[in-house]
């Protein structure tokens, strides 16, 4: 993958580390040229999943958003809660509790996925390509 320099950084696994994950990634893509919303959307809810069910108490997640050729953003948070792989809701039950947001990436996103690691916690990611949120 042709890789272009992008952002890496640590938040607190507070409501407020989430917020701010928002705010700059929609700064980010503002700097890069390009539209956010989609994945200000995508990040709002992976860092909310990382803060409510990712977190581990002193530790933070991570937020990074690369360009990625031809023009897709890739978006991932690292939490530290490995053993918590998020999965979308069944659609037999439409009621359930948890993993509607996720539905929310699945709609936006082109890709989106888990990867486990690095140790003890997991990465989920999701890419938007050109049209898409991604140029």
């Amino acid at each position: 993958m042709n890789e272009k320099p992008g952002l890496a950084l640590q938040l607190s696994a507070t409501r407020r580390g989430a917020r701010l994950a928002r705010l700059l990634t929609e700064r980010q893509l503002d700097d890069w040229g390009l539209p956010s919303a989609e994945a200000a959307h995508i990040v709002a809810e992976l860092a909310s999943n990382a803060v409510l069910h990712g977190r581990v108490p002193g530790r933070d997640f991570r937020l990074t958003l690369r360009r990625t050729a031809p023009g897709t953003v890739r978006i991932e948070v690292t939490d530290a809660r490995g053993d918590r792989v998020p999965e979308l809701p069944d659609p037999a039950t439409p009621d359930a509790e948890h993993g509607r947001g996720l539905l929310i990436v699945a709609a936006y996103a082109d890709r989106w996925g888990v990867e486990q690691g690095p140790s003890p916690g997991k990465t989920v990611w999701a890419e938007l390509a050109p049209g898409r949120g991604g140029t």
